[in-house]
């Protein structure tokens, strides 16, 4: 074996890096297992305690590192909703509603029948809305300017009458372009205020849409709330930290008084008032890159000295200033080593642990009446970050000043017209430019005169962006904000400032809910499933392969190994989808051994020594392990391209397995050979039950084949009448809709649920048995159509108020936590979407593969044989779902997964045909003299024991999956059982057969014109 040193290095190397990256999981499960010990079941006193540790060395690794808690948290292998529980969400910015606020008139006539237009276009495309738009506005308004519609003050420097159209529908883009941008970071801001664990926010392809996934989080309603508010932009005057810092002395020494007297004493002066302090709550650290032009964060405090200056008893000495000092504790003053107040608007900083406590101080009563009513405290959005840039969680208060009677910001951001990030005069820092309009620049003029070395604070949703210091008035509403700005820092303020014109929040799409018990549920099918059919998959190595079958499966454990190690890594995100994307991945894994040892197994046949024969095994199936393991890739890629959420989860993992099994198949076999042969060890690969197993056959699978066609036909055409007549089930995916999976506590009837509903939703919603007879899938399309905050919380209401004969008295909030399991939500917008994404994936898949078989066999008549073996596969499997939906008892919808399951099933396929279409390959170029239909007979019979032992042992992972891996996805993993039947039966009888008739009436047809043209010289 040649480079056997740098193998076997990088095999070391590879499985170091793996050990590493899983170690973040092991340390973080560990210490998750002491919180829940520690809390004996009290799930806040859980959060507290993992709250408390989160910035505490927890990991020290080789003395090199120590990682904090939540440092390891962000390495560990991440769960995604279906295991964990929790809310994906994908919103629109409607770039509609940012047209018409940019118009003159927003009702003007034209425009209206534009947009209308505009509309209805966008029914049957996928083009952007403002190419729509100006493809509408040539058929309702031809040979017209569109300037004129937009000719408003804000755009005067940029839309001029003589503005043509094409440039005009330049500056809309960039300006749906800069809100988009605008409401990513709102949104990424806010979610990181969630106080979840790994959020995840991220720009789709699709222009104008944001995905959200919130593991864990447990109030779909404020999440709700929150991202679909409108943004609120602020600018305030601030007080200096030196007029404050009296006032938070005295608010000290008022809580230490007020500690000191009796607890009836405490309840009654501790009324609290929310509006005053708005602070992130505990365990929420933001992580959004902007500059605040604050004081430098290495400051010093009171605090930081009394614990640089504590020696022997440091831990008594803190405990006695905690007590002397209950504000002081929490809340650090910004004061230097001389105690006297740094000048600017930042009074004090507090840990992200400490913020609630410091808001409970600040809204007593008591404290409240110590400061001056025109005082206002809010937080930095943005955490102090240490001298590598990253955050620390340590947060700055400022003061801000209320100058208005009804207590609002002295102004507000909706009169800005544009802003965006330039470098300065020197170019070596980003600078932002901030326009206003004519009312804006009185307003600003005066504020800055008044203000002049003092800061004003940007405040968006109640959180500081930024505080520039004023320098000087500014009369013609043209600011230039400088500071220690990246271009990345300057563009974030810049889209901030601009959101005080966002004319509409961003609505939600699709939305899918997963309760936690849902996912724990999840979690131990989903595992459950894959110990079963890895021990099946190892039992049967050993059986037919011996000990070859033992090399074989300590390849497969350690391609797991690897498999975990890789996705830790790249930080990807494991569903359940994906945990059958690796289940499938091993029984998938076990062909490429199979390949080698049928391959060995006929070299020692020869007589060759096992030595020789173990060498010219590898070598002479590697062409059919690459062609079979390429094609599967390239049906993988394509998924993890069109597809969202689970199938994108699904599809990494089948890649990363790809490779993964690949290397261990090849490589890890490969090298424990070498070792077995150097230490006289011999390998065996067969027992005595498989030694002459598929040896010596000889069936007939060509003069067969138009039975097999008839066959097919068959089944094919009574599945294209099914198609015709009952259709397929299509899940709210394709069609618009919202489910919810609803638990009851005893067996229901579903006709009954759907008379009960039909009451509340005027129409009668699917309702269907998911799993056991206790739980329900709802479908309904009720109000899908309608957008607004309040339309989900009025269907639950509906749901709710229609289930209560069989729900008993129990209340709404009750029903939404313990019986709601999931629900979602998906628009007619995007389900059309998904259904042009899919179809798109299934056709691109098809004419890649055949590129892929014409380039790599030089004959357009094997690719033309994996095509329609593959159609022919894709045809059975989707009139069997037509035919059989309804009448099995599980869900058999047509959705994101069965797209997925199609495309595995097309992988599958095309893997075991083309090990076919190589075996004929090699024959072809060594039996000269045979008939070609001997040829191809002797190919398809020299496979069979491949095909066997690859085809049994994918069928028995994907049964343990359908039989214990849970509801959720059982029909996805149904349609995967036919695709391997199907598949297998097509490599057989379909692919060749096809690519024989082919060849042979290509050969007739030249022997015709042959025999003419010998015809003709003869005359």
């Amino acid at each position: 074996m040649r480079n056997k040193g740098a193998i076997t290095l990088f095999a070391i190397l590879f499985s170091l890096v793996s050990l590493y990256q899983l170690s973040f999981t092991w340390v973080t499960s560990q210490v998750e297992n002491d919180a829940e010990a520690y809390a004996q079941g009290d799930k806040n006193k859980e959060i507290k305690y993992l709250d408390s540790i989160s910035e505490k060395g927890v990991y020290n690794f080789l003395w090199i590192k120590d990682f904090t808690y939540r440092e390891c948290q962000e390495r560990e292998i991440n769960l995604g909703l279906d295991l964990k529980g929790g809310m994906n969400v994908t919103l629109e910015v409607s770039v509609i509603d940012l047209i018409r606020s940019m118009a003159v008139n927003s009702s003007d006539k034209t425009l209206t029948a534009t947009i209308a237009r505009a509309i209805e276009l966008q029914k049957d495309s996928q083009e952007d809305f403002v190419v729509l738009f100006g493809q509408a506005f040539e058929e309702v308004a031809p040979g017209s300017s569109m300037s004129a519609l937009f000719l408003t003050p804000e755009l005067k420097d940029r839309i001029v009458y003589e503005t043509s159209n094409e440039d005009v529908l330049k500056i809309l883009q960039k300006e749906a372009g800069d809100a988009i941008d605008n409401s990513f970071n709102i949104l990424r801001s806010r979610i990181d205020r969630f106080g979840v664990t790994q959020p995840n926010i991220q720009r789709l392809e699709t222009s104008g849409r944001i995905l959200v996934e919130l593991p864990g989080v447990k109030d779909p309603e404020r999440v709700r709330k929150l991202l679909q508010g409108t943004a609120n932009l602020e600018f305030w005057e601030t007080y200096d930290n030196q007029e404050v810092v009296n006032f938070l002395a005295q608010a000290n020494t008022r809580l230490r008084e007020m500690q000191a007297g009796d607890n009836e004493q405490k309840d009654e002066t501790a009324a609290t008032d929310s509006t005053q302090v708005e602070t992130p709550d505990a365990g929420e650290e933001t992580n959004l890159e902007t500059d605040s032009l604050t004081q430098d964060s290495t400051e010093k405090t009171l605090l930081e000295k009394i614990e640089q200056d504590s020696t022997a008893n440091q831990t008594q000495t803190l405990d006695d200033f905690k007590k002397q000092n209950p504000l002081w504790s929490v809340l650090r003053p910004s004061l230097n080593e001389q105690n006297q107040a740094y000048p600017g608007a930042t009074v004090g900083t507090a840990h992200y642990r400490d913020t609630a406590q410091v808001r409970k101080y600040l809204n007593m009563k008591q404290i409240k009446d110590i400061f001056p009513r025109d005082m206002k405290f809010l937080w930095e959005v943005k955490s102090i970050e240490d001298r590598d840039k990253k955050p620390t969680g340590v947060y700055r208060l400022i003061a801000l000043k209320i100058t208005n009677r009804d207590g609002k910001a002295a102004l507000e951001g909706d009169v800005i017209t544009n802003a965006r990030a330039d470098f300065g005069q020197n170019q070596a820092t980003a600078e932002v430019s901030m326009s206003m309009n004519g009312e804006g620049a009185k307003a600003w003029a005066r504020l800055t005169k008044e203000n002049i070395n003092k800061q004003i604070a940007i405040v968006l949703d109640n959180y500081v962006y930024s505080a520039p210091n004023v320098n000087s008035e500014i009369k013609n509403g043209n600011s230039q904000i400088t500071g220690n700005f990246s271009i990345a820092e300057a563009k974030d303020l810049a889209n901030i400032l601009k959101s005080g014109k966002l004319p509409a929040p961003a609505r939600i799409l699709q939305e899918e809910v997963v309760g936690p018990s849902l996912g724990q549920e999840s979690i131990d099918k989903g595992f459950m499933s894959f110990a079963i059919a890895f021990l099946l998959v190892l039992a049967y190595m050993i059986f037919y392969y011996n000990r070859a079958g033992i090399v074989a499966d300590i390849a497969l454990i350690t391609n797991i190994f690897f498999i975990a190690g890789v996705l830790a890594s790249l930080g990807a995100v494991l569903t359940l989808p994906g945990i059958a994307g690796i289940v499938l991945t091993i029984g998938m894994s076990v062909d490429a051994n199979v390949l080698i040892y049928e391959r060995i197994r006929e070299e020692l046949a020869t007589g060759k020594g096992i030595r020789l024969a173990i060498k010219d095994g590898y070598n002479n199936a590697y062409s059919a392990i690459i062609d079979a393991n390429v094609t599967t890739l390239l049906t993988g890629i394509i998924l993890y391209v069109f597809g969202t959420g689970p199938i994108k989860g699904f599809a990494t993992t089948l890649v990363i397995g790809i490779f993964t099994s690949l290397f261990a198949a090849i490589f890890i076999t490969r090298l424990i050979y070498i070792y077995m042969l150097d230490k006289e060890i011999k390998p065996t690969f067969a027992t005595k039950f498989t030694k002459n197993a598929f040896k010596n056959l000889n069936i007939d699978f060509l003069g067969k084949r138009k039975m097999y066609y008839i066959i097919s036909g068959v089944v094919i055409l009574l599945g294209l009448i099914s198609l015709v007549t009952r259709g397929l089930n299509q899940g709210i995916d394709f069609k618009g809709g919202r489910t919810y999976i609803v638990k009851f506590d005893e067996d229901v009837n579903t006709s009954d649920i759907q008379s009960y509903l039909k009451e509340k939703f005027e129409h009668t919603p699917s309702v269907v048995t998911f799993g056991g007879n206790d739980q329900v899938k709802i479908t309904t399309t009720y109000k899908i159509d309608s957008t607004g905050t309040h339309i989900d919380e009025e269907i639950e209401q509906l749901m709710y108020d229609g289930l209560k004969p069989i729900l008993g008295d129990i209340s709404l909030d009750t029903f939404l936590q313990d019986h709601r399991q999931s629900s979602m939500k998906v628009g007619p917008t995007i389900a059309d979407d998904i259904k042009v994404s899919a179809a798109w994936a299934i056709f691109l898949s098809l004419i890649i593969i055949f590129l892929y078989i014409f380039v790599r066999f030089s004959n357009w008549q094997f690719g033309l044989g994996a095509l329609a073996a593959l159609l022919h596969d894709v045809l059975i499997v989707l009139a069997l779902f037509s035919m059989f939906y309804g009448i099995l008892p599980f869900s058999m919808e047509i959705d994101q997964a069965f797209i997925a399951a199609i495309l595995t099933v097309i992988g599958y396929s095309i893997n075991d045909t083309v090990v076919v279409f190589d075996r004929i390959r090699e024959y072809m170029g060594i039996f000269h003299r045979k008939e070609r239909s001997v040829i191809y007979n002797d190919a398809l019979n020299s496979t069979l024991s491949r095909t066997f032992s690859t085809s049994l042992s994918t069928f028995i992972v994907l049964l343990a999956i359908f039989l214990f891996g849970g509801e959720v996805i059982r029909g996805f993993v149904f349609a995967l059982l036919v695709g391997v039947v199907v598949g297998t039966y097509s490599s057989l009888f379909i692919a060749t057969p096809v690519v024989f008739d082919t060849v042979k009436q290509i050969e007739k047809r030249t022997e015709s014109i042959q025999e003419k043209r010998k015809a003709k010289r003869k005359k």
